[in-house]
C-alpha cells in the first residue's frame, strides 16, 4: 500500500522547487504548504492585468499599466527621503518612474539610458503628470514574454512575495504528470471539464478574471476532485462497515400498535416514513447506520422508540446513548411512559449508579430482562454485558465523529446504529459531515405543537420586558432567561448572568434560579430539577440550556444580547419553549444599533421557524467551517472546493463515489487505480487502508 511512482516528483521537499531555500519553504509552511503538491492547490485568488497598452494615454489612472519606454535621464534625489526620478517616455507621452531609498548604482543598471524596456506597475496621477512608484516588473524587450497577460495573484504570508511564490508554484505545475481519469466519463464531458494536468495548468494561468471564478471549467473540476475524494473515503467507511455482517432485527408491529394505539395524536408522515425506513434497515443483513435529522421538536424521541421496539419485539435488546447526565434523565422520563404503554422494562444507566443498584441492573442487562437502556457513555464501560445487543440510537450534539461512529461499531456486536441529530444541516454539510451514513429526514411538525411568537426588542425597553415578565410569573408561566456569553471569559459570563440574576430576583422576588458553566455538575443539576418541578419560575442561564432540555411548562425565553448569537443558536434555545399548552413567545434583546449581519439574523428568526430554511440561511450567512464549529466539526478542510456555492457537486460526488464502489468495490478496474491516485494525491490514504481492511 505505497504511495504510486507517478506521484514521487509532487511529494519531494520544497526545497527541490527552483527559488525555494530553507527560509522561503518555513514561510510557505503558513499556507499549508509542505510538498509541491500542496502548491499546486494553493489557488490564485484574483489577478492583475498585465495586457499591453502602447502608451498611458490608452488607461485612466490610477490603475495598473504594462507599457514599452526608452529610458530617459535620471535625477537622483536633492535631500535625503526624497524620491529618485527616472524620465520614461512611451509611444506618445514623457512622464516618470519614482524610487524611495534606491541605490543609484542599481537603478543606472536597471534601466540604462537610451535602452528600451518594458515596465509595469501601478500609474497615478501626481500634480496632472503621470507617475509609476517602483514599477512591479522592469523587463528587457526580448524578455517580456515572460510576464503573462493576466497575472495570477496568490495569497501570501509573511517572509514571501508574489514573485516567490508564482515561480515556486510553476514549478509545481511543471512536474504535475499525466494521470489517468477517475471522473465518470459521462460526467466529464456533460460538464466539459479539462483533464487534471490541464486543469491544473489552467488555475495557475488564469486568462482574466473569469478563470477565478468557482464555475470556470478548471476550478469547479478540482472542487469535484477534493469532495470525490472525500466522498469516496466516507463510502469505503460506509463499506467496511456494512461489510460486518449486521443482524437481521424484524420487528412483529405489535408493540409498536400498543404504543401508537395509547398516542393522544397520529404521528406525522414523516415520522412514519423514517420509522418504515429504520425498520427496513434494521431486518436487512447488512449493519445499520443512519442518521434521522429533525428540527426542534420534530418528534425524533418516538421515532428512535419505535426503533428500540423493533429490538425488543424481535427478542433483543436497544440503548439509547445522551451526551450527559442530564439529557440521559430527560430522556428516560419521556420514554418511561411510552414503555409502560408497551410493557417492556426500561432502565436508565448513569455514572451514578453505584453498589448493589448498579450490579442489580447489570444483571438484569445480561440476563436479558432488560429490554431498553438509557445511558450516557457509561453503558459503554467493561462490566456492562448485554444479553443481546440489536440496536444503539447515539443522541449527538456534534460530539460524534465518523471515528467514533466506528468505534461503537467495534463494539464486537454488530448492532444497527442510529444517530439522531437536532440541528437541521444543509443538504451539503450533511453530505460533507455524514457522508458515511443514510439519512432519514423529518421535516414537519407534529399535531398540536403551537408556533412560537417571537419578537425583537431593544434592549432599552427592559423595564418593560420585566414588568411583562412579573405579569407571567403571576399568571403561573415560567420562563428562561439567557444571558449572552462575553468576551469568552468565563468569570465575566459568571458575572454578567450573576447580575442580571441579581436585578431579576430583585424585580421578581425568589423565585429566580441561576444556572451558568461555573457551577459543579451536581448544582446544575439541582437548579435545573428545580426548574422542572417548578419551584423557580425564571431560570437565567448562560447557554448551558440549548441542548434538549424539556420543560413544556416554560413558555416565555427571552435572549438577551441576541444578536451575538448564531442563527442556529438562537434557533435551538427557542426551541426550548413551545412545548406545553400554553402560547409561547420568544423575546430577542438587541443592543441598537444593529449591525447588517445582526438585523439578517434576528429577522430571520422572527420570520420563519424552519430549521431548515434557517440553517441554509446561515451557511449562506457564515460558511461551512463556522456553522459547524470547525474545531469540533469534523469538516474536512477543502482547499478549492467551496461548499457554500458549490453545494450540488456534493451530491453529484456522493452518488458518483458510491456507484464507483458498487461496480469496483475494491477499486481494482482502471477507473479504480485511477481513483487511488486520487486519494494519494489528496491525503486520503487512510481510505485506500480502509480497502486494506475489507
Amino acid at each position: 500500500m505505497s504511495r504510486p511512482e507517478i506521484l514521487f516528483p509532487l511529494f519531494a521537499d520544497l526545497e527541490t522547487l527552483e527559488g525555494v531555500g530553507p527560509k522561503t519553504a518555513r514561510a510557505m509552511e503558513a499556507l499549508g504548504v509542505t510538498r509541491p503538491k500542496d502548491l499546486l492547490f494553493l489557488l490564485p485568488h484574483s489577478g492583475i492585468d498585465r495586457s499591453r497598452k502602447a502608451s498611458v494615454r490608452d488607461v485612466v489612472p490610477p490603475c495598473v499599466l504594462t507599457v514599452e519606454v526608452e529610458v530617459g535621464a535620471h535625477f537622483p534625489p536633492r535631500a535625503k527621503g526624497k524620491p529618485y526620478r527616472v524620465m520614461v517616455r512611451d509611444s506618445l507621452l514623457d512622464w516618470a518612474l519614482v524610487f524611495f531609498h534606491a541605490r543609484g548604482d542599481y537603478l543606472q543598471k536597471l534601466l540604462p539610458t537610451g535602452q528600451r524596456r518594458i515596465v509595469s506597475g501601478r500609474i497615478e496621477l501626481f500634480d496632472g503628470i503621470a507617475q509609476m512608484v517602483h514599477p512591479d516588473h522592469v523587463l528587457r524587450v526580448e524578455e517580456a514574454a515572460e510576464l503573462p497577460a493576466y497575472e495570477p495573484v496568490y495569497p501570501l504570508t509573511a517572509g514571501l512575495t508574489q514573485r516567490v511564490l508564482a515561480k515556486a508554484a510553476e514549478g509545481a505545475v511543471a512536474r504535475a504528470p499525466a494521470l489517468p481519469d477517475w471522473i465518470d466519463p459521462a460526467l466529464k464531458a456533460r460538464e466539459g471539464w479539462p483533464d487534471w494536468r490541464s486543469a491544473i495548468a489552467a488555475v495557475h494561468r488564469p486568462g482574466g478574471a473569469e478563470a477565478l471564478s468557482p464555475t470556470d471549467p478548471a476550478r469547479a473540476r478540482l472542487a469535484y476532485d477534493e469532495l470525490f475524494a472525500h466522498q469516496l473515503t466516507l463510502s469505503l467507511a460506509r463499506a467496511s462497515l456494512r461489510k460486518s455482517k449486521g443482524v437481521m432485527t424484524l420487528g412483529t408491529g405489535s408493540l409498536q400498535a400498543q404504543v401508537l394505539a395509547g398516542l393522544p395524536y397520529a404521528p406525522t408522515a414523516a415520522q412514519t416514513r423514517a420509522v418504515a425506513e429504520i425498520a427496513a434497515d434494521m431486518a436487512a443483513p447488512l449493519r445499520m447506520n443512519r442518521l434521522l435529522q429533525g428540527d426542534v421538536g420534530s418528534g425524533k424521541t418516538l421515532v428512535a422508540f419505535m426503533a428500540l421496539l423493533i429490538a425488543a419485539e424481535a427478542g433483543g435488546q436497544g440503548v439509547m446513548m445522551a451526551p450527559t447526565e442530564i439529557l440521559a434523565r430527560q430522556h428516560y422520563e419521556g420514554l418511561a411512559p411510552l414503555a409502560a404503554a408497551a410493557g417492556v422494562r426500561l432502565e436508565l444507566l448513569t455514572g451514578r449508579d453505584k453498589g448493589a443498584e448498579r450490579a442489580a441492573k447489570l444483571q438484569a442487562l445480561a440476563g436479558g430482562q432488560i429490554a431498553m437502556l438509557v445511558g450516557t457513555h457509561a453503558v459503554f464501560q467493561k462490566d456492562v454485558a448485554f444479553h443481546d445487543l440489536r440496536l444503539a440510537v447515539v443522541d449527538e450534539q456534534h460530539r460524534f465523529g465518523v471515528a467514533q461512529r466506528m468505534e461503537l461499531g467495534a463494539k464486537g456486536r454488530a448492532v444497527d446504529v442510529l444517530v439522531m441529530t437536532a440541528t437541521p444541516i444543509p443538504r451539503s454539510l450533511a453530505l460533507a459531515s455524514y457522508g458515511d451514513m443514510d439519512v432519514s429526514v423529518l421535516d414537519e411538525k407534529p399535531a398540536g405543537r403551537k408556533p412560537i411568537k417571537t419578537v425583537m426588542i431593544a434592549a432599552a425597553r427592559m423595564d418593560e420586558v420585566v414588568a411583562h415578565l412579573a405579569r407571567a410569573v403571576a399568571e403561573g408561566r415560567q420562563c428562561y432567561w439567557v444571558c449572552p456569553l462575553v468576551e469568552d471569559s468565563e468569570v465575566l459570563d459568571y458575572a454578567s448572568a450573576e447580575a442580571r440574576f441579581a436585578h431579576l430576583r430583585a424585580a421578581l422576588g425568589d423565585g429566580v434560579g441561576l444556572v451558568h458553566g461555573q457551577l459543579p455538575p451536581a448544582e446544575k443539576d439541582a437548579a435545573m430539577a428545580r426548574f422542572q418541578r417548578g419551584e423557580t419560575r425564571v431560570l437565567v442561564a448562560t447557554t448551558v440550556i440549548e441542548v434538549g432540555v424539556n420543560v413544556p411548562n416554560a413558555s416565555i425565553m427571552v435572549i438577551e444580547r441576541a444578536e451575538i448569537f448564531g442563527l442556529a443558536q438562537l434557533h435551538q434555545l427557542r426551541g426550548r419553549v413551545g412545548r406545553g399548552a400554553a402560547d409561547s413567545t420568544c423575546l430577542l434583546l438587541y443592543q441598537a444599533p444593529l449591525s447588517e449581519a445582526g438585523e439578517r439574523r434576528l429577522t430571520t428568526i422572527r420570520d420563519t421557524e424552519d430549521g431548515f430554511r434557517i440553517a441554509e440561511e446561515d451557511l449562506a450567512m457564515r460558511g461551512a467551517g463556522d456553522l459547524i464549529g470547525t474545531a469540533q466539526s469534523g469538516l474536512p478542510r477543502f482547499r478549492v472546493a467551496d461548499l457554500e456555492r458549490q453545494a450540488a457537486l456534493m451530491a453529484v460526488a456522493q452518488s458518483d463515489a458510491r456507484a464507483l464502489l458498487t461496480v469496483d468495490p475494491g477499486l481494482q478496474g482502471p477507473r479504480g487505480q485511477a481513483a487511488r491516485v486520487l486519494l494519494w494525491l489528496l491525503d486520503q490514504d487512510r481510505a485506500i487502508r480502509l480497502i486494506a481492511v475489507g
